[in-house]
């Protein structure tokens, strides 16, 4: 069984399959993390489910480009920081300051989001300052096992959106070598993204692409639930936010339906927080219903169009 290691201050921008694994098991990366049947060989389709920050975890993982948020686990000695990113998309890192992080958008990662994020919790809580692990190691058998065990699921996450990834280093700090590199790559990929805060609404980010902006609304309901609601609404006129907005699509991240629509830029990302307010109303209602009142035919046909608009983030 691979040795489970930090790697401090290793400098990891990809893999290399002839390279050593960055999880430091001494092995190459195509005999460790890379090798067909290892740690990606079980898939778990929803890595969060059971918890209520589900949703807010598969934004965090899938298109929120700078965010932290204060983990809640369980009888904790150290506050941990979940991060979607951190330098060289380590898997977890303790500041100079001795803030310790956990990075949801990693380099390598096993078939299961959960487990592979309770490991570098794990590793959080006992590193030392200026310590950095590249990836998790091999599945060793340790309990809690999953990140569903060291958490309270009834917490929820309220992340805290950046401008750029000064956050990496602690205050009034310079910078230099690899990090500086990767500070500068990373922020010049960003995207202006903004989290909408409405009564009601969560998870729900809107994103400026350029020529229009965004909402991702990552919904926790089953997805054919959702989708003969979405349905309904549709039919009704009421599948948007208001003025200057359209439903574009939607695509499935682990286990969850994400509608989008497509906005006006020109107004300011708040500016859509009460129309999505209201549309989150009109999904409840339309989703209380369903029981009651099945979806006529030309609901149905509506369901089926919406199901196949599936759209890829770029």
């Amino acid at each position: 069984m691979a040795k489970r290691t930090a790697v401090k201050n290793k400098p990891v921008d990809g893999v290399n399959p002839r390279q050593p694994c960055p999880c430091g098991s001494g092995k190459r990366y195509k005999a460790c993390h890379g090798a067909a049947g290892g740690a990606a060989d079980v898939i778990v389709s929803r890595p969060f489910e059971g918890l209520a920050a589900e949703a807010e975890l598969i934004a965090l993982r899938e298109f929120v480009p700078s965010a932290t948020a204060k983990l809640p686990v369980k009888d904790a000695a150290r506050e941990i920081v979940l991060a979607t990113v951190l330098p060289m998309a380590a898997a977890g890192l303790v500041r100079a300051d001795g803030t310790a992080f956990v990075g949801l958008q990693v380099q390598v990662r096993s078939g299961d989001l959960s487990r592979d994020l309770a490991r570098a919790v794990r590793w959080a809580l006992t590193a030392e300052t200026g310590d950095a692990l590249a990836v998790v190691g091999p599945d060793t058998g340790e309990e809690p096992g999953r990140l569903q065990d060291l958490l309270d699921p009834e917490a929820t996450l309220s992340p805290e959106l950046h401008p750029d990834f000064a956050w990496w280093l602690p205050p009034e700090t310079e910078a230099g070598g690899d990090v500086a590199l990767s500070l500068e790559r990373a922020n010049a990929a960003i995207l202006p993204t903004e989290r909408l805060d409405a009564p009601g609404v969560r998870a729900a980010y809107w994103v400026d692409a350029g020529d229009k902006a965004h909402l991702r609304w990552v919904r926790p309901e089953p997805e054919e639930a959702l989708l003969a609601a979405l349905a309904r609404l549709s039919v009704r006129g009421e599948l948007d936010l208001g003025e200057g907005s359209r439903y574009a699509g939607s695509f499935r991240a682990h286990g969850l339906l994400v509608p989008v629509w497509d906005l006006d830029r020109e107004l300011h990302s708040s500016e859509w927080a009460p129309g999505a307010g209201a549309l989150g109303e009109r999904l409840d209602e339309a989703l209380a219903g369903l029981d009651a009142e099945p979806l006529s035919e030309a609901e149905r046909r509506s369901r089926d169009g919406l199901r196949g608009r599936q759209i890829t983030l770029r």
